[in-house]
């Protein structure tokens, strides 16, 4: 059983899931694959700890502080693969951008591979059920391209903005995929 309730933000509403103990999902209205690593049923439910927990969290986020990940008990779903992506997008520092192939070149380097997919990492990335507490929006694309984010590029330009991180040297792709 998860439970389910809702944030209002900057960016837009939010809906908030927890097991009862963890946060579980934090998605953007509009987002891709909504809930999509939910099974089970999802009751609305507004007064657990976790969620007061994380609206703090947001509520300073938002003020332009930089809370600590490590303050929010997460469990977001997923396979071994996409558990490695999302330690390592933990691990990105306010401010700072990291590539999808810098992040495959590092799980390659744990799992002691010659390589590893920058799609495959993608993929991970984009299926982030835990938005802007695990910070996917802070991955970009080789040579400065703002490439791939679930809620839509113009909410990572202004998340990374909001980080303080200079855009200088960023742009949107014009055609592709991941847009």
């Amino acid at each position: 059983m998860y439970y389910k309730t809702f944030y209002k933000s900057p960016l837009g509403n939010m809906t908030l899931v927890s097991d009862g103990k963890n946060l579980a999902g934090l998605w953007i209205d509009g987002q891709k694959y909504f809930e999509s690593t939910l099974y089970g049923r999802v009751q609305e439910k507004e007064d657990l700890d976790i969620f007061r927990q994380t609206k703090t969290w947001l509520d300073r986020y938002f003020q332009g502080a930089r809370p600590d990940i490590a303050e929010l008990p997460l469990a977001p779903a997923g396979g071994a693969f996409r558990q490695a992506v999302w330690k390592i997008l933990r691990e990105i520092p306010y401010g700072q951008v990291i590539t999808y192939g810098d992040i495959a070149n590092k799980i390659a380097k744990e799992k002691g591979l010659a390589k590893m997919s920058s799609q495959a990492v993608g993929g991970a990335v984009g299926h982030n059920p835990i938005s802007v507490i695990i910070p996917c929006h802070r991955v970009v694309g080789a040579n400065g391209n703002l490439t791939g984010y679930a809620g839509g590029i113009n909410l990572k330009i202004q998340l990374l903005a909001h980080e303080g991180v200079n855009m200088a040297n960023f742009f949107v792709p014009k055609k592709g995929t991941a847009l």
